[in-house]
C-alpha cells in the first residue's frame, strides 16, 4: 500500500552534520533502541508506557471531526487480520477485539463467522465510534489490556488484537490472560508495530539532537522484535505458533505531515521518559536530515513494520508431534525411497 501526497515545498534550514558519519552514529542509535526495546520483555515489571496518557491520545483522536483521514493504516491491518480469521473454517460463538480503535477489525468481520463479538478499549470514544457488519452482535466493553480481564476463564473461542498491544508494559501478563480466557483449541490472532516501524524518523530526530545537543532523546517510542513475540507466546502457553511480517510503506511531503498524522491516529510517544517537547532548531535539522537519508524525487518515506502472529490454547482434538524415535524412515534414506517412487 503506497499513500502518495501532494508535494509542498518548505524550506528547510541545512545541518551542518556530516553525512559521512551517519552509518556510524545510525548503528550506535540503532544499538540503543533495540537496548530499550528489550526492556519489555525482560523486566515485566518496569513500566515503559504512561498508559493515562495514552488514554489522552486516544481520546483526542477520536475526538477530531477529520479522524476517518488516519484510519488508512489501522483499517489497512485491520482487513488483512480479518481475511486470517476467514482462513480458519470454523464459526466463532465468542469473540473479543483487544484495543478495538474504531473498529477496524469488526467492519470487516461477518456475522456467519462470528455470532457474538465484545469490543474492548481504554478509550470510550474509540468504543463509541466502533461498529460492526449487519448481522453481528456487538457488545463494548470500556477495558484497560494491562488489567485482569474481564472475562471468565474458558469463555472465548476466538481473541483479536490489531495494532494495539505495542503500548502494553506487561505483555507476558497480557498474553497469560488472553490465554486463560479461551476455550481449549481457542485461537488468538494479533498484529502489532515491530521494532522497524519508523526507523527513518527515529534515526533523522536522533541524528539532529546529537549534532544540535550531543545527546539522544527517545521521541520514538520503543517496539517490540518480532524474536520477542516467539518467546512471550510460547512462555504463556499457545502451542502451534505461526509468525510473520510484513511492511508497509507510506509516502509523505516532508516529516511535519508524517508526525501530524502520528498524532491524527493516537500513536505519538507515550514513553515515561520522553521528552516534552522539540526546539525548532533541532526539528527543522531532523527534516532535513530525514530528506537527506531517506529522500524520494516526491517527498519521503516512512516504514511501517507488521508482526501478525496465530496462536492456540492447547486442546484435546489438536494435532500433536509424533514422540521422538517413533519414525519409520531415517531422513538419510529420503534419497533412496524417492529413487524407488520414481521406479514404481
Amino acid at each position: 500500500m503506497n499513500v502518495s501526497f501532494h508535494v509542498f515545498k518548505v524550506a528547510l534550514c541545512k545541518p551542518t552534520f556530516r553525512f559521512t558519519k551517519a552509518t556510524y552514529y545510525l548503528d550506535k542509535i540503532r544499538q540503543a533502541s533495540t537496548s530499550a526495546i528489550c526492556l519489555q520483555n525482560s523486566v515485566p515489571s518496569q513500566n515503559i508506557f504512561d498508559r493515562q496518557v495514552k488514554r489522552l491520545q486516544k481520546e483526542r483522536s477520536a475526538q477530531r471531526p477529520d479522524v476517518a483521514l488516519y484510519d488508512y493504516i489501522k483499517d489497512e491491518v485491520g482487513f488483512r487480520l480479518s481475511d486470517r480469521i476467514f482462513d480458519i473454517k470454523r464459526e466463532f460463538k465468542n469473540a473479543a477485539d483487544i484495543g478495538c480503535n474504531r473498529g477496524f477489525i469488526s467492519r470487516h468481520v461477518l456475522a456467519e463467522t462470528v455470532n457474538h463479538l465484545y469490543l474492548c478499549d481504554i478509550s470510550p470514544s474509540m468504543l463509541l465510534q466502533a461498529e460492526g457488519t449487519p448481522g453481528l452482535k456487538i457488545t463494548k466493553k470500556e477495558m484497560d489490556e494491562e488489567q485482569p480481564f474481564d472475562f471468565a476463564p474458558d469463555s472465548l473461542d476466538l481473541v483479536v488484537s490489531s495494532l494495539s498491544l505495542h503500548w502494553v508494559n506487561d505483555l507476558r501478563g497480557c498474553f497469560k490472560s488472553i490465554i486463560n480466557s479461551l476455550r481449549p483449541d481457542g485461537v488468538f490472532i494479533a498484529s502489532m508495530f515491530g521494532g522497524e516501524t519508523l526507523f527513518e524518523l527515529r534515526s533523522s530526530l536522533q541524528l539532529a539532537e546529537l549534532e544540535r545537543k550531543g545527546g539522544i532523546s527517545p521521541h520514538i517510542s520503543p517496539f517490540t522484535q518480532i524474536r520477542d513475540i516467539g518467546a512471550l507466546l510460547n512462555g504463556a502457553g499457545f502451542t502451534m505458533l505461526t509468525i510473520d511480517t510484513d511492511e508497509i510503506v507510506v509516502g509523505y511531503p516532508t516529516m511535519f505531515e508524517l508526525m501530524e498524522d502520528l498524532k491524527g491516529m493516537g500513536e505519538n510517544n507515550a514513553a515515561f521518559n520522553r521528552p516534552l517537547r522539540l526546539n525548532r532548531d533541532t526539528l527543522m535539522s531532523a527534516a532535513a536530515i530525514y530528506n537527506e537519508l531517506y529522500g524520494k524525487p516526491k517527498g519521503i518515506s516512512a516504514t511501517f513494520q507488521i508482526i501478525y502472529f496465530v496462536g492456540w490454547k492447547p486442546g484435546p482434538n489438536q494435532p500433536k508431534p509424533l514422540e521422538r524415535g517413533s519414525g519409520n524412515v531415517s531422513l538419510k534414506d529420503l534419497s533412496k525411497v524417492k529413487q524407488e517412487n520414481a521406479k514404481s
